[in-house]
C-alpha cells in the first residue's frame, strides 16, 4: 500500500509542494522559490499518532496533519523539474514511514495567484487517524511522546516557534503550547 501511494506529479514541469509543518522550516529538499501559501478546505491539525518519529507503540505522540475543514496557512516550495524525481523519492520515505498520509494534488494559493502543489493529508482511514481530540487529550500524547526524532513536546514548540517566525498565525497550537507550559510548570511546582 505504501509503494502504491506515491506522488504522481505532473511530467516535464516544476512542482510546487506545499509545507504546513517541520517541512515548513525543514524542507530537506533544493528548491528555487519558496513562498507563503494558503490551502483551503484543510487545516493543521494535531490528528497523528506518532510510532516512529515522536512516539512509540507502547507511549504514542502526536504529529501534524492536513485534516479536512478550514484553511491552513504554509509555505510553497518550487522544486526545478530536473530535482522532480528525487524530491518525489525523498518525500515519499519522509511522509510515508507507515502510510498515514495521502499524497495529493492540491491547488494552494500563492501571492494571488492559484497554482497546484503536492501535499500529505492525513488518511482518516488509517489506524493511526487520530481524529479530533480535545486539547487536554492532545496534550497527554505530546507530553509522553519520545520517539527517532526526539520528544513530542520539543516538536510542538519548535513548531509554534517556527510558525512565529514565518509570521504565521495558528491560534489553536499557539493555544496549545500554552496549555503545555501550565502543565509542566505546576508539575515543577509538584501540584
Amino acid at each position: 500500500m505504501i509503494r502504491s501511494r506515491r506522488l504522481a506529479p505532473p511530467k516535464n514541469r516544476d512542482l510546487w509542494v506545499f509545507g504546513y509543518g517541520s517541512l515548513m522550516w525543514r524542507p530537506g529538499f533544493p528548491f528555487r522559490e519558496a513562498a507563503p501559501a494558503l490551502l483551503r478546505g484543510y487545516h493543521r491539525a494535531f490528528c497523528i499518532y506518532s510510532f516512529h518519529y515522536r512516539g512509540t507503540l507502547d507511549h504514542p505522540g502526536l504529529v501534524l496533519g492536513l485534516d479536512r475543514g478550514g484553511a491552513c496557512r504554509g509555505r510553497a516550495f518550487r522544486v526545478a523539474r530536473a530535482e522532480v524525481p528525487a524530491v518525489c523519492d525523498y518525500l515519499h520515505e519522509r511522509e510515508m514511514v507507515t502510510g498515514v498520509y495521502v499524497p495529493r494534488m492540491v491547488e494552494v494559493e500563492i501571492g494571488g495567484r492559484r497554482v497546484t502543489a503536492a501535499t500529505y493529508l492525513a488518511d482518516r482511514a488509517h489506524a493511526q487517524y487520530a481524529g479530533k481530540l480535545t486539547p487536554q487529550q492532545t496534550l497527554r500524547y505530546i507530553l509522553q511522546g519520545v520517539g527517532v526524532s526526539g520528544s513530542n513536546l520539543d516538536y510542538l514548540e519548535s513548531t509554534v516557534a517556527h510558525l512565529d517566525e514565518l509570521g504565521i498565525a495558528d491560534g489553536p497550537l499557539h493555544e496549545l503550547r500554552s496549555l503545555a507550559l501550565r502543565v509542566l510548570a505546576r508539575r515543577r511546582k509538584g501540584t
